[in-house]
């Protein structure tokens, strides 16, 4: 006796079919979700340009308003808020800086007046 084929495949499409279709429907949240997360744009890394501008501000300031007497190791703390919240901010809008290699000294402070000068050609640094 032989038994037709397309008996035996009806009857596993009727057994499987609807374990096919419920597990289909287990899935699919998951695969939407993973769908929209890669089309999502990638979240920002760093703080806002915003604050940015807002910490460079004062900071530069505090830097400005140090008495010609100050302590050097306050005057080179301060320095150095400034220089990282500088390269921060050519991060943020993709600006090359050479801030974190240079030693202390006549050319970082050459480097520190050319990224001022480039942010402000990008509008984060105001006059």
């Amino acid at each position: 006796m032989t038994v037709p084929i397309g008996n035996v495949l009806a009857y596993f499409a009727v057994c499987l079919g609807p374990l096919l279709v419920f597990w289909l429907f287990a899935k699919l949240p998951r695969v939407a979700f993973a769908w929209r997360e890669r089309r999502r744009p990638p979240a920002p890394a760093g703080p806002p340009i915003e604050r940015l501008a807002a910490d460079l501000r004062r900071v530069r300031r505090a830097l400005d308003r140090l008495p010609p007497h100050a302590p050097a190791v306050r005057r080179f703390a301060t320095e150095q808020a400034y220089d990282e919240l500088l390269a921060q901010a050519c991060r943020a809008v993709g600006e090359e800086q050479w801030l974190d290699t240079l030693p202390p000294g006549l050319e970082r402070e050459i480097e520190r007046l050319r990224v001022e000068e480039s942010l402000h050609r990008c509008g984060v640094l105001g006059s």
